[in-house]
């Protein structure tokens, strides 16, 4: 019998999770943690030159910290020279088209450009015109692939540690998301990603912030959230959007923390063993409260560190893969 075949990256760009396979996912999942031990050296050079002599931009239209400062740590433990363009800076303030800087960017020769930008779709339109491996790192409310990666990968690392299983996959893991779904595009990414690693989405938050038929996405939706809380793995907050409650979303915050905030109380309805996860940044004692945020639960930080492994994993695998 012959050998399994072995996935092999071959895409271009990272556009979304959208569109991307099992084998694919996993893929870059099975590649970071070479990565995550390149930053975890005690000793030595946090280094690697898989990227050496090549240019990552960093070109973000929003403003970032986790993710930005993410991306060019990741570029710089490959050996790759970096450079970041923020759009205050650029000539887009003039009326520079995204295709006329882009072009402008690729004749200093660059290899990879890292994209964050307040429209939906801007990286796919880039990346059908450009020879420059594009990834995206958030447009408008559409996605956040790098985000779902990072989360998909620290929740797998939980469960192979606590089942001393390497080989554990998400399949059958129960995953709560909860708070303003409409307005996130980490949830959005992250449905994909979890619902194509086998795990089981649940979705809680105001009925106003979660989105007509989202069920059609696969996942169940509920209200309550003692319902949501019960049976599950991974409790999964997502920011509060404070500039949107303008709107007037929901009746108050305090309406909000009330009965839907993660905090000692709620957990009482929790299994022990579920993980708490927050993508950042964190409106404390909102949708998650200080001692539940900074709890023995909580892998926040740890998805930080991940984040890094995971984007070490996309900018090589981009440039070398195949």
């Amino acid at each position: 019998m012959g050998e399994a075949t072995r996935t092999v990256w071959t895409r271009k760009d990272l556009i979304g999770i959208d569109g991307l396979g099992r084998d694919e996912l996993e893929l870059i999942l099975d590649t970071a943690p070479q990565f995550a031990g390149v930053s975890a050296r005690k000793s030595g050079i946090k280094r690697v030159p898989l990227l050496q002599g090549r240019l990552v931009v960093n070109w973000f239209h929003e403003p970032s910290t986790r993710t930005r400062t993410s991306f060019e740590l990741a570029a710089k433990r490959l050996s790759a020279d970096t450079l970041g363009i923020a759009a205050s800076t650029s000539s887009s303030v003039k009326g520079e088209t995204l295709h006329d800087t882009l072009s402008n960017i690729e004749a200093m020769h660059a290899d990879v450009i890292v994209l964050r930008h307040g429209c939906a779709g801007a990286p796919h339109i880039l990346a059908a015109a450009h020879e420059s491996h594009i990834v995206n790192a958030g447009d408008g409310r559409h996605e956040h692939p790098t985000q779902a990666l990072l989360d998909a990968f620290t929740m797998r690392e939980h469960i192979r540690r606590v089942r001393e299983d390497p080989e554990a996959t998400l399949d059958g893991v129960k995953v709560t998301l909860l708070g303003d779904i409409t307005h996130s595009r980490v949830a959005r990414s992250d449905i994909m990603c979890l619902n194509a690693l086998g795990a089981e989405v649940t979705l809680c938050g105001p009925a106003t912030l979660l989105p007509m038929e989202i069920e059609r996405m696969g996942v169940r939706v509920t209200y309550d959230l003692r319902e949501a809380v019960h049976e599950a793995d991974v409790l999964y907050a997502l920011r509060i959007q404070l500039e949107r409650q303008k709107a007037g979303l929901f009746p108050s915050l305090r309406e909000y923390i009330r009965l839907f905030r993660l905090d000692n109380e709620s957990l009482k309805h929790a299994p022990e063993h579920a993980l708490i996860m927050h993508p950042g940044p964190i409106n404390r004692d909102i949708e998650l409260a200080a001692e539940v945020a900074d709890g023995p639960r909580s892998v926040i930080l740890e998805q930080v560190t991940n984040g890094v492994a995971i984007r070490m994993a996309i900018l090589h695998l981009l440039v070398n893969g195949g």
